[in-house]
């Protein structure tokens, strides 16, 4: 067994100068293992770098430069992959946008998209066939616009030689960017130059004991930061094979994801929580002959809050088929931190922390309490400590320390975090205080570990989508018979599933639609159909309230946390 090449003594300068070494030393060695419906495709580093340069020749023959903006567009397979460090060949800054699928309104994707390349100024797009016409119309007159490429289409040419010979960029030049997850409006792009980004996976590696002989499985989309550093960045540059496959051929048969394990003896895999009970609720029996979960040394919980259920409830389905319990580990990151801000400990479940509910409701304090009390109390699981490099602290709002066990603001100060937001100079400003990132999430330490207890920006996670409320809201105001300002949206939780539902209440101006049945049914069916084909998520509780029922704030804002207190009070929830 060999070193992994990154470590905390030994970083590359840039992640170019990587590549170089990784084209020079393991060329023929696997990179990534794609899995789909036809079986299974194995790609040598010489094969994907000598892929990524014909992007790169691509790119450079429609007249991209170094750190022009490149955007794909792409159905998750080779070409996301390839496209993606093919910009970076170049120099060129590479972000990869979610695709077209049926479930989003049309109208509203296209609108989306073409704000944000025209904000940014983004000068290439690379797409499929599908969709490269859609696009050439509703991009067509942005100035910065040069090219639309389609990826079946390309022209040949193109060496990785050719590229990696050249004068490879400065640490602080920006690598690639994440974008934000909001459901609609202007995303925010975070920059990452290669100094983070080459921090972050020296890091994050030893937070892990990565080991050269460690199989990454994984099936999450690379438009998210858990996907693209964890589940490809990662990999790729520590020359760990990645078997791959997309969220659609999970969602549609989930136990692929464990058959992909037991094949290639998989030892890391990380999982939103929801994945957790969806897994355990959703495969059967019969559909896990042959399953051996041995490999695993990490399924590692992140991208939304973590519940001890779906820990245990996964821990229980799939005991008899070797996984072991230590194997359950925890991460808390953010893609302003280019990814992870804390892990679990290697070879232990995480610690289960629980507290007492009215002392943790009233007075923010978590304070501990014996499992054999009767007290009414809440269970948090622990995140995990600091990775290297990294510090965490808690503040109140006016940014002063809080002492173990206060629940406050999470801040955190690294060597990994973001330059900036894209093109964004007005949040970059506020983004860090001193030199410290307000993160928006709320949570504790206790014996050095993070507990999230909750998120002071009123995000809404649902099966692993970051949904804003005022998205929704806003939405929902334009439609017949709801009050313009009066819709309140908000996240509750779901035990059963391990995520978040969302709830909706809007008021009406007509008080007797409060009396007929029939359209507030059909009322009730319009919001649900318009936020599921605008934001592809859906809503589960949509309450109908005549006008004056919600809570407005003394400057006329909606007081959201109070409302969605009144909500669960009348709902019994």
């Amino acid at each position: 067994m060999s070193p992994i090449p990154i470590t905390l003594a030994h970083r590359p300068q840039t992640l170019l100068h990587q590549v170089r070494w990784l084209t020079e030393h393991m060329p023929e060695s696997t990179a990534v293992i794609l899995i789909d419906a036809q079986g299974e495709t194995r790609v040598s580093y010489r094969a994907f770098f000598t892929q990524a340069a014909r992007y790169a020749h691509a790119l450079e023959t429609s007249g991209v430069r170094p750190q022009d903006l490149i955007v794909s567009v792409l159905q998750h397979g080779e070409s996301v992959l390839y496209s993606f460090w093919g910009a970076m060949l170049l120099g060129a800054i590479p972000s990869i946008f979610p695709f077209l699928t049926e479930k989003l309104d049309h109208d509203r994707y296209f609108d989306s998209v073409r704000q944000l390349i025209a904000h940014e100024e983004v000068r290439a797009v690379i797409t499929y066939e599908a969709l490269e016409k859609p696009l050439r119309d509703q991009l067509s007159g942005l100035p910065s616009l040069m090219a639309i490429l389609n990826e079946a289409t390309l022209p040949l040419g193109g060496e990785p030689s050719v590229y990696l010979e050249r004068s490879l960029p400065d640490a602080d030049t920006i690598a690639f960017l994440q974008h934000s997850s909001g459901t609609t409006g202007l995303q925010k792009g975070v920059m990452l130059s290669h100094r983070a980004v080459v921090n972050q996976i020296a890091s994050y590696s030893h937070a892990l004991q990565l080991q050269s002989d460690d199989v990454i499985v994984s099936w999450l989309p690379l438009y998210h930061d858990m996907g693209l550093i964890a589940a490809f960045v990662l990999p790729i540059l520590q020359g760990i094979p990645l078997v791959l496959m997309s969220p659609f051929y999970w969602v549609r048969e989930p136990q692929h994801l464990l058959k992909a394990i037991t094949h290639h003896r998989g030892t890391l895999c990380w999982l939103p929580n929801f994945a957790y009970n969806f897994m355990a609720t959703r495969i059967r029996d019969q559909a896990l002959d042959g399953i051996d979960l041995s490999s695993l040394r990490g399924v590692i919980n992140c991208s939304e809050p973590v519940y001890a259920e779906s820990q245990r409830g996964f821990a229980a389905r799939f005991a008899p088929y070797q996984l072991r319990e230590e194997a359950l580990m925890t991460c808390y990151a953010m893609a302003e931190n280019t990814f992870a801000v804390t892990q679990s400990a290697v070879g232990a479940a995480p610690r289960v922390d629980r507290v007492d509910r009215a002392r943790l409701m009233n007075e923010r304090w978590a304070m501990p309490v014996p499992a054999e009390s009767d007290l009414p109390s809440l269970e948090f699981v622990s995140c995990g400590v600091a990775i290297p490099n990294c510090t965490l602290r808690i503040v109140d709002k006016q940014n002063h320390l809080l002492p173990e066990r206060q629940v406050g603001e999470i801040a955190l100060r690294s060597d990994s975090m973001l330059s900036g937001y894209y093109h964004r100079d007005d949040l970059t400003a506020s983004a860090l205080i001193d030199g410290w990132y307000l993160t928006g999430d709320m949570g504790y330490l206790a014996d050095d570990e993070l507990y999230i207890t909750g998120r002071q920006k009123d995000l809404i996670i649902v099966g692993g989508k970051n949904v804003y409320p005022q998205d929704i809201e806003n939405l929902l105001n334009t439609l017949p018979d709801i009050h313009p300002g009066r819709v309140v949206a908000f996240g509750v939780v779901n035990a059963n599933l391990g995520t978040e539902d969302i709830a909706v209440v809007v008021e009406v101006d007509r008080a007797a639609l409060m009396d007929d049945d029939e359209e507030r049914t059909a009322l009730t069916r319009t919001i649900r159909s318009v936020i599921a084909q605008n934001t592809d998520v859906t809503a589960r509780y949509v309450e109908i309230v005549p006008a004056q029922w919600l809570i407005k704030t003394s400057s006329g804002k909606i007081a959201r946390a109070a409302n969605r207190e009144k909500f669960l009070a009348m709902a019994e929830l």
